[in-house]
């Protein structure tokens, strides 16, 4: 069934998805073809014994002679996946396949799963540093609100390589590129909208802080409890820090004092958002319903109200989900050899993307599609730029 393009169902079946997966989503294949005995020892004993005592001589030769330079670890304890919550690493070893897989199909990246039975930061911490020499850089995945700040601002100050948390950053790129391409077709400015954002878990928080480096003024932020507003009894250390950037107005309350009058809601929560409030948002709304597996509002509701719908899924147009960023943010950085994934990269990514759907853009194709091959060289040549402009 579908309403205003929108389609109201999941057409998957279990069937069509366990036979897909069984056996995994990953395998590992040779660079070097070995079909004889010399081959066999170019390749292995005795001739990959020069390489070890020329990488051990000169450490800096690993770059040029292994794959670790160009292998994106992609992290997870198993806390807080996908919208299923604490399902523990076994159970989100999919995922990790699946967010491999698309790395290399599209930034031509290896990247292997690391799923860790251990849900205190310090272990994490401690593993990844005794792994160090086996990876170029670090995707974090799934872990839960708050550790995964602390995670990842602890494996930045410990290991000399890019550390990204996707669900904070990758999340947030996507959602200014899906503004970008949404104030475009609307005509008018990006830092001008009134924002709500309902979420302060990792990509909520995050996504606000991007939304104030693209200059975006007047934004309010909720939780479970409500508004973020300054004073607020019992927000954390992060909270309060973020209440104390955004919601100028001062208001307090929830959704129904949030929503009226606001020009886009990016929905990053398990919560509910009726109908009715979205009809008291302003003309020419934008709503980002993004919680998978189900979103905030159903689309096709929505966009009885608002003039530009995105959701998380990829049964309905505007998907607006991390894929669209990561991979070719880590390219990025990695050709570039950059240590951090910086604000500036990021804003330069949002822009990337945005500008693949230039020609084409149309209130139901705000964004790329997220298979489509222009998007992750446009962003990894974006972050470059970026990077050799903070050299």
């Amino acid at each position: 069934m579908t309403v205003s393009g929108y389609q109201a169902h999941d057409r998957l079946t279990d069937a069509e998805v366990f036979a897909t997966h069984e056996g995994g989503q990953l395998s590992v294949s040779g660079t070097i073809p070995i079909h004889d005995m010399h081959s066999l020892s170019v390749a292995y004993t005795p001739g990959v014994a020069r390489v070890s005592r020329a990488i051990a001589d000169t450490p800096s030769l690993a770059a040029d002679y292994t794959w670790a330079n160009r292998l994106v670890a992609v992290v997870t304890n198993g806390t807080a996946v996908l919208g299923l919550g604490n399902v523990g690493p076994v159970a989100a070893l999919p995922v990790m396949e699946g967010k491999s897989a698309l790395f290399k199909h599209l930034a031509g990246l290896n990247a292997i799963p690391v799923v860790l039975d251990a849900p205190k930061i310090d272990d994490i911490v401690d593993v990844l540093i005794r792994l160090r020499p086996s990876f170029g850089a670090v995707c974090l995945e799934d872990v839960a609100a708050p550790d995964c700040f602390e995670l990842e601002k602890r494996l930045k100050e410990v290991l000399d390589c890019p550390v990204m948390h996707d669900d904070q950053h990758g999340t947030a790129v996507a959602v200014l590129a899906g503004l970008h391409g949404a104030c475009r077709v609307l005509d008018r400015r990006v830092e001008l909208n009134r924002v709500v954002v309902l979420g302060a878990g990792a990509a909520g928080i995050a996504t606000a802080q991007l939304l104030l480096a693209a200059g975006v003024h007047d934004i309010t932020v909720l939780d479970s409890q409500g508004t973020l507003f300054t004073g607020r009894s019992g927000l954390t250390p992060t909270k309060a820090a973020l209440a104390a950037r955004t919601n100028p107005r001062d208001l307090q309350g929830g959704l129904v004092e949030a929503l009226s009058n606001a020009d886009v809601l990016i929905g990053l929560s398990s919560s509910t958002v009726p109908e009715a409030l979205i009809s008291t948002m302003a003309p020419q709304a934008i709503v980002f319903a993004l919680s998978n597996p189900v979103p905030e509002i159903l689309p096709h509701l929505a966009a009885h109200h608002a003039a530009v719908v995105g959701t998380g899924g990829s049964d309905s147009p505007n998907q607006i989900i991390n894929t669209l960023a990561s991979p070719g943010i880590f390219r990025g950085v990695l050709d570039a050899g950059a240590r951090f994934v910086t604000t500036e990269m990021k804003l330069a990514a949002a822009q990337a993307i945005a500008e693949v759907s230039e020609g084409t853009l149309s209130v139901d194709r705000i964004v790329p599609d997220t298979l489509d091959p222009r998007v992750a060289p446009a962003v990894a040549e974006a972050v470059i730029r970026a990077a050799r402009a903070s050299y």
